[in-house]
């Protein structure tokens, strides 16, 4: 009956190290989507005063560095969430604090998380104002030649 015992803590114990990697991807995710806004924000702001459509194009790099970084911290989550719902299973066979997640990689690609509802609204959101921005600018540089 021990042992029984000593394997249901060392699996709860398990569990508990996964989700603290999982909630540190998850404020890393956050931070980083803070960090997209701040540097998008002070490029738009940057550029409100003398709108050039060659500097509005600067303003994609850090919407896309950003989107992809924030997918590959979603994507590590995910990785980790279905080592957790393995790791729980009373029949699982992982090893005892494994945080070997290669078998879950071909079911979470890295190319679907970016296509993902939250990346696309998100990001979706900054790209299409980094669009209107280098638009505005184009046309303003347009018309002051």
């Amino acid at each position: 009956m021990e042992k029984d015992e000593s394997l249901s803590e060392q699996r709860i114990k398990h569990l508990e190290f996964i989700q603290a990697i999982v909630n540190r991807l998850g404020t890393n995710s956050f931070l980083i989507k803070g960090w997209a806004i701040t540097v998008t924000a002070a490029i738009f702001a940057f550029e409100a005063k003398d709108p050039n459509w060659r500097m509005a194009l600067t303003t994609f790099l850090p919407v896309v560095a950003f989107w992809l970084l924030d997918s590959y911290f979603l994507r590590q989550e995910r990785l980790f969430r279905r080592l957790y719902d393995d790791v729980r299973r009373k029949d699982s066979s992982t090893e005892p604090f494994s945080m070997d997640v290669r078998p879950y990689q071909r079911a979470v690609r890295l190319s679907a998380v970016v296509r993902s509802r939250t990346m696309v609204i998100f990001y979706g959101v900054l790209f299409v104002l980094a669009v209107v921005f280098f638009l505005v600018s184009l046309l303003h540089t347009g018309s002051a030649a």
